[in-house]
């Protein structure tokens, strides 16, 4: 299998199972009194002391290896601190105030800033392909926040809000452990990472009554826990070493379109046809990019 074609199926699962956590998660939101804070904490700390295990059983001697070097260190704890736990959160704080759908739907702004971010950085063009899908994102994204009444919002602003926060989180999520994918494995930075972020919650955990979550409930905090985090955070970091990040960034439609049909199909969310028009939008800058394989232009450096 070619390198890009691994890279390109690795994203699309990921996304997938993220995209299922997201209406397990509506689901424990809505019926099981579940708050994004504690769920956030849960399936961080299950994730990451699993993936953990998994690293220590696999490569024992390596367990502990980022942590020998202060700039590995530091780059783990950036990951944690600004890209795993904002993504987190945001997200989900996004779902409780709307709903799977739209938040992933806002959350794919983060591409828009990732094709920024390298462009900047890098001293780069963004290629015209990246152009044309930003625009095709923007109002897929438009439609799914207006619901076709294009002159007014109809999402409560702070799902819109915290949806937006998501799509700059996932931006940093994505940008931020590039470099210490090239010397780790990425179940070792994912479940560190995780691990970490997960304590930030854990006091919030302590002091707050267990949610009265039955059989059910506990089933889908296990699922956001192990398949919604843990295999859906390790392919889609995997797919990075094969991937452009704005690439696999754009692959991340495949997240609404899997939430968009498990919120419809099994919690009956009401889901229009603007938002239907706005899905299909954003799901065709996935193709446009996994099929495009023309480079970035570098920018000239003008005279001084």
């Amino acid at each position: 299998m070619a390198a890009k074609t691994k890279g390109v199926w690795l994203a699309i699962s990921g996304c997938i199972c993220w995209g299922a956590s997201g209406a397990f998660a509506q689901y424990l939101f809505t019926h099981q009194g579940v708050t994004p804070s504690w769920l956030v904490g849960m399936r961080l700390a299950i994730a990451g002391v699993l993936l953990l295990i998994w690293s220590g059983v696999t490569n024992p001697g390596q367990l502990f290896s980022i942590w020998r070097h202060r700039r590995s260190a530091g780059q783990l704890l950036a990951f944690a601190l600004c890209g795993m736990v904002p993504s987190q959160f945001t997200y989900f704080s996004a779902v409780n105030y709307g709903n799977a759908a739209t938040a992933t739907i806002l959350q794919f702004t983060g591409p828009l800033f990732i094709i920024g971010a390298l462009a900047v950085i890098h001293r780069q063009w963004p290629r015209r392909i990246d152009f044309i899908c930003a625009l095709i994102a923007l109002f897929g994204v438009y439609l799914m926040v207006t619901k076709g009444h294009l002159t007014s919002l109809q999402l409560a602003p702070l799902a819109v809000f915290w949806g937006v926060l998501a799509g700059v989180s996932q931006a940093l999520y994505t940008l931020i452990p590039i470099q210490l994918l090239r010397h780790f494995d990425a179940k070792l930075v994912t479940g560190w990472a995780m691990l970490l972020g997960s304590l930030i919650f854990m006091p919030h955990i302590a002091t707050s009554p267990v949610p009265p979550l039955n059989a059910v409930g506990w089933g889908g905090v296990v699922f956001v826990g192990v398949i919604g985090t843990m295999f859906a955070y390790l392919l889609y970091l995997d797919s990075l070493q094969y991937l452009q990040p704005a690439t696999t960034g754009m692959l991340s439609s495949f997240e609404p379109l899997s939430a968009t049909l498990i919120t419809v199909v099994v919690l009956h969310t009401a889901f229009g046809l603007p938002e239907v028009m706005g899905g299909l939008l954003v799901l065709a800058t996935a193709f446009l990019q996994a099929f495009s394989s023309k480079p970035l232009t570098r920018v000239k450096s003008k005279p001084v």
